[in-house]
């Protein structure tokens, strides 16, 4: 099949950029349609690392064309920073497109994103305040200047400076910050419009004609589907659709463009900032997950909760997502833990609950039943066949299928993309 969605299955910073990276060698597509630069991709690929936020995956292959659709709310400053960065790398941007009606991030998303947080006290979010919920905001709200506004210059001056009368307000009166200067923002802006309109076109076109012609596609997830802003963790998500359908609404394509699902997962459990979290482990096993897997946000560099894996979170983004396989990564992350669990429901007030509940004051009061499993000692990290691997690992694995709902086709046992058994 040539067309194929990477979905992160739990709550984001599941290795998604280690599987991108690995399928986009041979993808002629790659295309980033939700989020911004709120996610963020970290791949390992020919010794050297490349931290990645906006910029598909792809374009570390001189082959591939490289989307950013209409479904991503783009900071300006920020990709041309990330393309500078690459370049030094040696790393060509000729085959990046960026959608005409993606979304531009501003200045005052970013302060408004801060001060509302700020203003929040113990009810913050957890945003990376880089500004994506109030984009997409302005987008819902309808007064959202998109790329096409940006490279037009009288038409960005004009809705620049009607937006900014409106922001400017709610920055000074309701929080208390400091005006924005219009010609700054302006002048900043404009500069910004010249380097990026020979990238921007209509990528929906590009792409549809793109599959009818039988290329091979790889959309490529940002975030989690527990993010999601539907169906995760609500209010603790984000302001996009980090799932299969939002790759749809995003890329401009319709669902039967979308032919295999890859859900991406972690052997264990993260997530960042705050939220429920019903496996999370404050003990010895969860400082083991967070020093021995690294995990810190590629955005942020905030150290992420650890817990066990969760088998409902799994349940759900095999439904939601309409997942054909899994990918599950760092699974070397394991190794030396004399006991491993994982959730397979949770209990409340007597009660089981097998399905993910919509209330997340439901969620809290939850206490995860597990399934116990043997760890194993064995340095799997060269690991290339699932027979190579420890009878305990592969245990575990097939627990995971079983609990899930649904095939393990590829297992990560390192950070390097040829780290891996693909079965």
């Amino acid at each position: 099949m040539n067309t194929i969605a990477l979905i992160g299955a739990q709550w984001g910073d599941e290795g998604k950029g280690k599987v991108i990276d690995i399928l986009a060698s041979t993808a002629d597509y790659v295309v980033r349609a939700t989020g911004g630069s709120n996610a963020g991709h970290t791949v390992v690929s020919g010794g050297k690392t490349y931290k990645l936020h906006l910029i598909p995956s792809g374009i570390l292959y001189p082959s591939a064309v490289n989307i950013i659709g209409n479904g991503v709310v783009v900071d300006p400053k920020v990709v041309l920073e990330e393309m500078s960065e690459l370049e030094a790398q040696g790393v060509s941007m000729k085959n990046l497109s960026i959608d005409l009606r993606a979304h531009v991030v501003m200045p005052y998303h970013k302060e408004l994103d801060e001060l509302a947080e700020a203003a929040k006290g113990d009810n913050a979010i957890g945003t990376t305040k880089r500004g994506i919920g109030p984009c997409y905001a302005d987008k819902s709200d309808r007064i959202g200047i998109r790329m096409i506004d940006l490279i037009q210059p009288e038409v960005f001056a004009r809705k620049l400076k009607e937006n900014l009368k409106f922001k400017n307000d709610i920055i000074t009166k309701v929080y208390g910050g400091k005006p924005l200067d219009y010609a700054a923002i302006l002048d900043e802006y404009n500069g910004y419009a010249k380097k990026l309109q020979p990238f921007t076109c209509d990528t929906g076109v590009m792409l549809y004609d793109a599959i009818k012609s039988g290329k091979r596609v790889i959309f490529e997830g940002a975030q989690g589907t527990l993010l999601d802003l539907d169906s995760g963790t609500y209010p603790f998500v984000t302001s996009s659709h980090p799932i299969t359908g939002g790759f749809c609404a995003g890329a401009g394509v319709g669902p039967t463009a979308i032919k295999e699902c890859l859900g991406i997962a972690k052997s264990y459990t993260t997530r960042v900032g705050a939220g429920p979290f019903p496996t999370e482990l404050n003990d010895g096993v969860g400082k083991h997950l967070l020093e021995v897997g690294k995990e810190f946000g590629t955005t942020t560099g905030r150290a992420r909760r650890c817990g066990w894996l969760d088998a409902v979170i799994l349940r759900l983004a095999v439904r939601l997502n309409g997942l054909t396989s899994l990918a599950v990564n760092k699974l070397d992350t394991l190794t030396g833990l004399k006991k491993l669990k994982i959730a397979t429901k949770y209990m409340r007030d007597g009660k089981e609950v097998t399905h993910f509940p919509a209330d997340i004051s439901l969620l809290e009061g939850c206490t995860p039943v597990y399934e116990e499993f043997d760890g194993w000692t064995e340095d799997i990290s060269g690991c290339k066949k699932f027979e190579d691997l420890p009878k305990a690992a592969q245990d575990y694995i097939k627990a995971i299928e079983r609990l899930a709902e649904c095939r393990v086709s590829m297992i990560g046992v390192g950070p390097d993309r040829e780290q891996r058994i693909d079965r």
